[in-house]
């Protein structure tokens, strides 16, 4: 059984509640004012932790850093495929010209076969009898060997001088490049008198020997002693760079 009184008290109401509950009664209660806020309690203990949040956004790139140290230089690795032919490129320019493959030649040697008198003077000495002229540069009928290819040569003469002395010289276009002297004593055998020079020739320069003084002329030959003239090409100016340019 239960019963509930109800009271009025100035502007206060207390409610009264009593119940019987077979052995156990419960105290009549009643509601008053609030009471003073307790204090805090004691933190309760941790959760368990909770789930992991959703991925942020990209944040902004971050400043450049330093420069790091050059690594090792990595193996070589295997060579590539060959690529395609390329294009034909554009002719170059003319090379420098080259010198010639061609070899030139020009040489004699010829031999005075008059015995019987002296040469004359101021005229070129015949060497008549010819024995080397391939190239048919000296002529024997002139006494002179025409330059037909530009260059250096060496012309050299072997004279026997017997019964007067000789003198003579090796003429170029008129002009001497090279003198000679042998004196004779009236010896029984006649003695030798050798010169040579080199020379520049240009094409259509002349070459010849020729003695001045009459009582210098003394060049001999006989079938046992022979005064010769020979001339030959050194090298020629169409293998020289200065001739080539």
């Amino acid at each position: 059984m239960m019963a509930v009184c109800l009271a009025t008290v100035p502007l206060i109401f207390l409610v009264c509640v009593s119940a019987d509950l077979g052995n156990n009664k419960l105290s009549e209660f009643c509601a008053g004012h609030p009471g003073i806020p307790g204090s805090p309690g004691n933190n309760g203990m941790a959760g368990t932790p909770g789930r992991d949040g959703r991925e942020g956004r990209d944040g902004f790139p971050g400043a450049n850093g330093e420069k790091g140290d050059q690594g090792e230089r990595g193996y070589t690795g295997p060579a590539g495929t060959p690529g395609n032919v390329g294009m034909r490129g554009e002719r170059g320019e003319k090379g420098v010209k080259g010198e010639s493959l061609v070899t030139y030649h020009s040489a004699f040697s010829a031999k005075r076969a008059d015995a019987s008198s002296f040469p004359p003077t101021d005229q070129p000495v015949l060497f008549d009898t010819v024995t080397q002229n391939e190239q048919g540069h000296y002529s024997p009928l002139t006494g002179k060997f025409t330059c037909a290819v530009p260059g250096v040569y060496y012309f050299v003469v072997h004279a026997t001088v017997y019964r007067i002395s000789l003198q003579f010289d090796i003429m170029k276009n008129g002009q001497s490049v090279a003198s000679f002297f042998q004196f004779y004593g009236n010896w029984t055998k006649p003695v030798s008198l050798s010169g040579g020079s080199l020379v520049h020739l240009e094409p259509e320069d002349q070459v010849w020997v020729q003695v001045a003084v009459p009582d210098f002329s003394g060049m001999y030959a006989s079938p046992k002693t022979d005064s010769t003239f020979t001339g030959f090409l050194v090298y020629s100016d169409w293998h020289s760079p200065a001739f080539l340019g």
